[in-house]
């Protein structure tokens, strides 16, 4: 009787020549272990091997990650060729898996990092930029990282680094300034004009500008960075722009840093918030913001008023009359008008959503 794994002609089935041809080449496993070994002998043609398999594998960073300790190794080398392959191989290892993220910190990259950020090969710096964004993802390296040293010299990029290092490093500092102790640390090195630079230079919907706007929010709440940003030309501007132009989570943070200002000190900031004319972006951003938004905007509106009684005893209010009590405020008859007309629109769009909503439900009844 003629075996299964045989075809009628006598030829091998597909079966038994894949089996066949998986006995004559060395296992992936293998091949892995060996590569391994490789860029634990230094050789850089193997960390860029190590690269070019993580680029877009989750599976291979899994599979490789026993090339973290030999690749940190070649980073401390000092070869500006070796440092750069495992520089790059170590970004891959890292992109969205956190066990190597914490592995390669824990393998001690963080000092040779840290010297590349000061490299003044751009390219160099760009890199370690970008290292130090993917490990500072990771909530257990955060604290690590700040007590690194690396904040100062993020901001340094942040002022004189290449474009996507610039970018990388505002997105490394809101990683690190969730850790409240860190905000201090970052104003402390002057990063408001860089902030704002990126602000002015970039689109306003645009990732950067969102986390330029989130780390503004959070550092508005000390008087150091409101200082600062009030004495940069076109600072609020700057974030006034955002909450006009910006995508939904960049006013959402817009609108939540001008509103940190106001409570702050409203005698000293409403006028300042004013005269940059937010008021427009506000009004829209109470009917097209997200739920945070919507409510960060209602309670910046009613603190731009002209009253001299706090909230607590104000009346309830509606959204035009505290708007048409701001557009006194505002010198020309075009910004008044203009603030008038958007509350009549808004109010038409809320009328059209509530009766929309009215219809679906009277659709499931």
């Amino acid at each position: 009787m003629e075996s299964p794994e045989a075809c009628s002609s006598g030829e091998a089935s597909p079966v038994a020549a894949a089996a066949a041809a998986a006995a004559e080449r060395p296992s992936e496993a293998a091949a892995l272990l060996a590569l391994v070994d490789r860029v634990r002998a230094g050789e850089v043609d193997a960390a860029r091997e190590v690269r070019r398999l993580t680029r877009a594998s989750a599976r291979h960073r899994r599979k490789l990650a026993a090339a973290v300790d030999p690749l940190v190794a070649m980073l401390r080398s000092g070869k500006a060729d070796a440092g750069e392959a495992a520089l790059l191989a170590l970004l891959n290892l890292a992109v969205k898996d956190e066990r190597n993220k914490i592995k390669i910190v824990d393998a001690g990259a963080l000092e040779p990092l840290l010297g590349y950020l000061q490299s003044s090969d751009l390219n160099l710096q760009e890199y370690a930029t970008a290292a130090l964004l993917t490990l500072s993802a990771s909530s257990t390296n955060k604290p690590i990282i700040s007590a690194s040293g690396a904040i100062p010299l993020l901001v340094k990029v942040l002022k004189e680094g290449n474009p996507q290092a610039k970018n990388d490093a505002v997105m490394a500092l809101y990683n690190l300034s969730t850790i409240i102790d860190n905000l201090q640390a970052i104003l402390s090195v002057q990063p408001i004009p860089p902030l704002v630079g990126l602000l002015k230079g970039g689109k306003r919907s645009s990732k950067i500008a969102d986390k330029c706007c989130a780390l503004l929010e959070s550092l508005l709440a000390y008087d150091q960075c409101r200082v600062a940003l009030t004495s940069e030309e076109g600072g609020v501007l700057a974030i006034v722009e955002v909450l006009e132009e910006g995508s939904l989570q960049g006013r959402e943070h817009a609108v939540g840093a001008l509103l940190t200002m106001c409570q702050s000190d409203r005698s000293k900031y409403r006028d300042l918030i004013l005269n940059e004319g937010a008021i427009p972006g506000l009004l829209e951003l109470t009917v097209h913001g997200t739920p945070k938004s919507r409510m960060k905007a209602h309670v910046l509106l009613d603190l731009l008023r002209n009253s001299p009684y706090p909230r607590s005893r104000l009346p309830a209010d509606t959204l035009e009359n505290i708007v048409t009590n701001i557009a006194s405020q505002i010198d020309g008859e075009d910004c008044g008008g203009k603030a008038k007309k958007m509350v009549a629109e808004m109010v038409k769009v809320s009328m059209e959503q509530s009766l929309r909503h009215l219809q679906r439900r009277a659709s499931f009844t």
